[in-house]
């Protein structure tokens, strides 16, 4: 009797509430144990707090153009990283491009991590050829690099922004099925699966209640560790011609523009440069601790 009260308290929302609060410092108190992880959750954060105070951070317009003070060096008339070939303040165009950043990044991972977590539980749960299937067009994506298969894309849905975005994030989805569809194959014979199906659930409810959760967490920790790659190629993008459009302060454009002028004015492809490195390399930094913190095989 005093067991099955016990579990009866232990099932409870408050009781629920609780054990998820534990997990969640438990992970805290293993993220914060790497420096590096540290350093790019911060810089993560500061570019959050960038994009989201773009405004009030920008020193000038970043579409007002000034052309006789045109390519001035930085420092230069209050103009802290200097003007491009327009006139232009970069320190207010690099901050304004981080909004960008960051939508291409949460746009591509809320569009592509859903679609492979879809493809790749339904394959390693299903199996036969619905298996064969999905893991064969899978696989028809990831024989191509993501950067050519995306400008593939944008060719045909034409140069922009949103385009880009729907681009990157068609390419993006084939490793995330592949993780999922490996985590579902471990699971799929499990006990508690077993009786899940003997109670009465369906295929539907089995992979939303019990199959998809178990995947949710090595599929973030991708998700994490791909960013990096979203943002260069985003950057890529728009190096070309094909992301964002002008006047739009996207990084990758700024270097664009800037590679005429790189070996006289080398400050106008140089700081966007530098913005993209650091970004980048603070999402990789982020999802190695990430991955320490949710990755059983890392604890």
């Amino acid at each position: 009797m005093r067991g099955w009260r016990a579990r009866l308290l232990s099932d409870t929302p408050a009781s629920r509430r609780d054990a998820a609060l534990g997990r969640l410092y438990r992970g805290w108190l293993a993220f914060r144990q790497n420096r590096l992880a540290l350093l790019g959750l911060a810089i993560v954060l500061l570019l959050v707090a960038v994009a989201a105070f773009a405004p009030w951070i920008a020193t000038h317009d970043p579409y007002e153009q000034n052309l006789p003070q045109r390519l001035l060096p930085p420092g230069s008339a209050g103009h802290w990283l200097g003007t491009d070939e327009f006139g232009r303040d970069i320190f207010s165009r690099i901050v304004y491009g981080a909004r960008i950043t960051l939508l291409i990044v949460v746009l591509v991972a809320a569009i592509a991590a859903p679609i492979g977590l879809v493809v790749g539980t339904a394959a390693g749960y299903l199996g036969g050829w619905v298996d064969s299937a999905l893991m064969r067009i899978t696989d028809v994506f990831l024989a191509f690099p993501s950067l050519i298969l995306a400008l593939a894309f944008v060719a045909a849905l034409g140069p922009g922004i949103e385009n880009a975005i729907i681009a990157i994030a068609l390419t993006s989805w084939p490793p995330y099925a592949r993780l999922a569809r490996a985590e579902t194959l471990t699971i799929r014979g499990s006990d508690y699966i077993a009786a899940a199906r003997m109670q009465g659930a369906g295929t539907l409810r089995i992979l939303l209640r019990h199959v998809m959760p178990l995947c949710v967490a090595s599929v973030i920790v991708r998700v994490t560790l791909d960013m990096a790659g979203i943002i260069l190629t985003a950057a890529g993008l728009g190096f070309l011609g094909l992301g964002a459009q002008p006047p739009a302060a996207e990084w990758g454009a700024m270097i664009s523009a800037g590679r005429r002028y790189v070996l006289d004015q080398w400050w106008v492809a140089t700081f966007p440069g530098i913005a993209i490195i650091l970004v980048s390399l603070a999402f990789n930094l982020l999802g190695d601790g990430v991955r320490d913190v949710m990755d059983p095989r890392k604890r």
